[in-house]
């Protein structure tokens, strides 16, 4: 789980997709909050293009996930990126 917070690098975080995408299929990234979002969306275009060039696309599917902070429920957005062949 990568957790993108609204100071998060977004070159930083797709390095990071980056290194997990070859060794996983599926990987999930959490973030509360519309700037959360904005970061993790801009790393993961950036990502994209990055494994494009290792024969691969990455797939993303969003979801809400409520989670408990501080006994209060707060609803994130996980962002469940796939690791999708060109050739499928």
């Amino acid at each position: 789980m990568i957790k993108v917070s609204s100071s998060s690098n977004p070159g930083a975080v797709a390095g990071a997709i980056t290194n997990m995408m070859k060794e996983k299929d599926i990987i999930h990234i959490q973030v509360i909050g519309a700037a959360s979002l904005n970061q993790a969306i801009k790393a993961i275009a950036i990502a994209r293009g990055y494994v494009a060039m290792m024969g691969f696309d990455l797939v993303c599917m969003p979801s809400f996930h409520d989670l408990m902070v501080e006994d209060k429920t707060i609803t994130s957005i996980r962002l469940t990126i796939k690791r999708e062949n060109f050739n499928e």
